[in-house]
């Protein structure tokens, strides 16, 4: 499949990863629908941060994934889907579980409903490394067991099956794609980089919780190019995928590198309420993206030092876009 002139929905378009990958499938020559949560603001999220002239190729429609209409409506005429819509906050599932099940188990049987119904050539589920919990072995390929340790990563985990099962049960033509930890401009603060480097800009302390557990991250736009190169690979259907940078960094060591980055010695502050309850915190996740590679190419261009200097460059210039002064969950 080539994604050029194609008409592709993209869920959680306005997040941070969809409003990448929305810029990516424009540029290579998609005909994108963007689906974005409404609110009354109209504020489409991190796609108010895409190119306008980008943004004007693109059809934008607010709803909200648990709206079975709405998607079925989203989905009616698309050739190609990019599932990426969910509630992401690990901590934020913590506190409001039913939420994150809701919109990401429920949401996802919609778009798979409707994609079964009006025919979609593929559907792209997006998954995530959470799924696999703290790694048993490493580098973890995608026979690793699957060990969810946070409502979010269940109900991920929950949404991937269901993805599955419509591929076995109704021959859909549905692949997970499984990206480890993204990384890059336009990402929240409830990620831990943009947190340690907003935190650093304003001060010379940084208040985290555990610092020793390890992380594999990827750049965003290589991610990107990832999902791209994935939906275009005719041998992904049905299969589980990886996407990361075959690399390992700790948060201590993501500290460092911020440090360097700005010359600024940081003073790290443990703060309880970003701890992780002990049985819940992953301590260790590693990918091996060797099957990417071998169905369709795939390998990340931009290394962490560089990534990480990229992505200061856009918060030192975003920085008032971020609530500074709270934890974001």
């Amino acid at each position: 499949m080539n994604i050029r002139n194609k008409k592709i929905l993209v869920t959680g378009a306005g997040g941070f990863v969809g409003s990448h990958l929305v810029e990516a499938l424009v540029k290579s020559g998609a005909k994108v629908k963007a689906f974005v949560h409404y609110n009354s603001r109209n504020d489409w999220g991190m796609l108010e941060n895409v190119d306008k002239n980008v943004l004007r190729e693109v059809e934008v429609m607010a709803s909200d994934l648990r709206d079975a209409d709405a998607v079925r409506n989203a989905v009616k005429d698309q050739e190609v889907v990019f599932h990426l819509g969910a509630l992401i906050g690990i901590p934020y599932s913590y506190v409001n579980p039913r939420d994150v099940v809701d919109t990401n188990v429920s949401g996802t049987l919609n778009v798979l409903t409707s994609a079964r119904d009006f025919n979609v050539e593929k559907v792209i589920h997006t998954s995530t490394s959470e799924v696999y919990g703290t790694a048993q072995y490493v580098p973890m390929d995608e026979n690793h067991p699957v060990n969810p340790q946070s409502p979010y990563a269940a109900s991920k985990l929950a949404a991937d099956l269901l993805a599955l099962s419509f591929h076995r049960s109704y021959d859909l033509p549905v692949g997970v794609i499984r990206p480890f930890n993204v990384y890059g401009p336009r990402q929240s603060a409830r990620a831990v980089i943009p947190s340690i480097i907003i935190q650093a800009l304003l001060k010379r302390t940084v208040n985290l919780g555990s610092i020793s557990p390890t992380r594999d991250l990827t750049f965003v736009t290589d991610s990107a190019s990832g999902f791209i190169a994935f939906a275009e690979c005719e041998k992904t259907v049905g299969e589980v995928v990886n996407l990361g940078s075959n690399q390992e960094v700790s948060i201590s060591k993501l500290i460092d590198m911020v440090s360097n980055c700005l010359n600024k010695k940081i003073k790290i502050i443990k703060e309880k309420k970003r701890v992780r309850p002990e049985k819940s915190e992953v301590e260790r996740l590693f990918s091996d993206s060797s099957k990417a590679k071998a169905l369709f190419g795939w390998n990340p261009k931009i290394d962490i030092e560089e990534g990480i200097r990229k992505t200061i460059s856009w918060i030192e210039k975003n920085i008032d876009s971020y609530k500074q002064e709270i934890y974001n969950i």
